[in-house]
């Protein structure tokens, strides 16, 4: 049984000129102790597909499950249970911390809601563990969030998503807003925590170099549906769909004597309110035909290997 399993989920808004389909019809499932990364251009609806699973968001229809159980409309206390063993890290560590609070009493708030702990001194103790767990020196433990840098307060964010012992995070773009030399600090102790605790994450990032670093699958997203999925390295190696390989073809490249090249894609985004049936890449797709505008399906291709392009094999040869 899977820890997390997402089927046919779709989440729509109405905006005044119709719906926005930022999620259409997607599906997957994510093992315990492993990571998933979403990855696509920004406003292909990845955020919205996270904080819909976990759930902050009411889904429009489809359903989720969590270690086999129907979560897709939960409500009241049994919102609060869930929610124990679903939380998320998100993209800006500064906007999501209260700027009043010390980063401290950040880490004791779900500690106290929980239940788990009785008295100030058991909180207190495991406010200290997850601090030092995740890396917060003791002399920075009463400071308040502007007077951390991003990787320290990407830490406190971290600390707080464990604090009620979850077993699925969704990591926002956790690393986006930081540094370079930070964002390898956060991704190891990520991948650390992972490792001792054994959490899954859903991974959600626009960067296919840190998804490669930390995922065991990756789902490809464009404008609110799945267009490939498929282990970490089969998708690298063996990469099919046209829109795939125009992101993979953008990671910048140190290997001077096979320089990987560039796919320019060309063409009018498709509108994600009211789209047509047929492949949304279409209209940038530079192997388009008059079959790509019928419904897609997502099929599986190679063994675990998924793509949603009915000329999938004519273009791989």
């Amino acid at each position: 049984m899977s820890l997390i399993e997402v089927k046919n989920l779709k989440k729509y808004f109405k905006v005044p000129t119709g719906i926005n389909h930022a999620v259409d019809d997607v599906s997957f499932s994510i093992e315990k102790g492993e990571t998933l990364g979403v990855v696509g251009e920004s406003g292909c609806g990845k955020s919205t597909l996270g904080r819909t699973i976990i759930p902050l968001q009411e889904p429009t229809a489809g359903q989720i499950f969590l270690n086999g159980e129907d979560i897709t409309h939960v409500k009241g206390k049994e919102l609060d249970r869930i929610r124990d063993k679903m939380q998320i890290v998100f993209q800006d560590p500064y906007s999501s911390l209260n700027p009043r609070i010390r980063i401290e009493s950040t880490i004791k708030e779900p500690l106290k809601h929980s239940g788990r702990f009785h008295g100030k001194n058991e909180i207190q103790e495991e406010a200290n563990r997850l601090m030092e767990l995740v890396g917060i020196d003791e002399r920075l433990r009463q400071s308040y969030p502007h007077e951390l840098d991003g990787g320290r307060r990407q830490r406190v964010g971290i600390a707080r998503a464990l604090a009620l012992n979850p077993d699925f995070i969704v990591c926002d773009e956790p690393v986006s807003a930081l540094d370079v030399s930070i964002q390898a600090q956060v991704l190891n102790l990520l991948m650390d925590l992972q490792e001792k605790m054994g959490v899954a994450y859903m991974f959600v990032t626009h960067d296919l170099s840190v998804v490669r670093h930390i995922s065991d699958h990756i789902c490809v997203m464009y404008l609110g549906q799945l267009v490939e999925k498929a282990p970490t390295e089969e998708l690298f190696l063996h990469t099919l769909h046209p829109y795939t390989k125009a992101l993979l073809s953008a990671i910048p490249s140190t290997d001077i004597f096979h320089p990987m090249q560039r796919v320019q894609l060309k063409g009018e985004i498709t509108s994600p309110i009211d789209p047509e049936p047929g492949c949304r890449f279409a209209a940038r797709c530079p192997f388009a035909t008059q079959k790509c505008k019928e419904p897609q399906k997502l099929t599986e291709i190679e063994p675990g290997h998924f793509v949603s392009c009915c000329r999938v094999k004519e273009i791989n040869g």
